[in-house]
């Protein structure tokens, strides 16, 4: 079986090191070179033609995931593997909207490590435990606010969303490019369906169902 050539891009020598000397043993994997920057490794691609690209998130310049983007792009036969410390929703979900394949944290162990790029480079999407456990919990929360009020429409539960976030009418009407009347009639249904009486009360019954 031909080798997963394999690109690691992180902007620490030190740890750059450290997961070369962990892989280069897995004789299913051969480092095909390494980049400390989205530039560097998009410089690379081309001549290194690697397989997965393990790619980090905080870097200087070009971060993680607008390189994830452009490489997705440009290459789409390469498969990126996120390897970063960033847990938290938005880093896991920007890498992902830029086509990540994956998304593992660093620590995992090499076991961990090894299964995910080749699963990655099989073509499946792979998350290692804490990211796979955050994703389910998001789509949990997702699918009960999703059936929380099915009496509402998926305009009125957004705007809900952003009462719960106390943003006021104006507010709300601007960061959804609506008229000022739109979002108070939406909200005065919102009050009528949820048989509330005030934005209060709305808010409250809101949180309440995991909004």
């Amino acid at each position: 079986m031909d080798q997963i050539r394999v690109l690691l891009v992180d902007d620490h020598p030190a740890f750059r090191a450290g997961l070369s000397a962990l892989l280069k043993p897995v004789r299913e994997i051969a480092i095909a070179d390494e980049a400390s920057t989205g530039e560097q490794a998009l410089a690379l691609v081309g001549g290194v033609q690697p397989d997965v690209v393990l790619m980090d998130l905080a870097m200087p310049g070009m971060g993680g995931v607008a390189a994830t983007e452009r490489l997705v792009r440009d290459h789409p036969h390469i498969r990126v593997l996120v390897l970063s410390m960033a847990d938290d929703d938005d880093s896991v979900f920007a890498a992902l909207r830029a086509g990540a394949r994956g998304y593992v944290l660093k620590g995992a162990r090499k076991v961990e490590l090894v299964r995910s790029i080749l699963a990655v480079h099989g073509g499946e999407a792979i998350f290692g435990p804490a990211i796979a456990s955050r994703l389910t919990g998001y789509f949990t929360g997702l699918a009960r606010r999703e059936q929380g009020f099915p009496e509402l429409t998926a305009r009125e539960r957004e705007i809900l969303i952003l009462m719960s976030s106390h943003l006021t009418n104006p507010v709300i009407a601007e960061r959804l490019g609506l008229s000022g009347k739109t979002v108070r009639n939406h909200v005065s249904s919102i009050f009528a369906k949820l048989h509330v009486a005030d934005r209060a009360e709305a808010i409250m019954r809101a949180r309440e169902s995991g909004f």
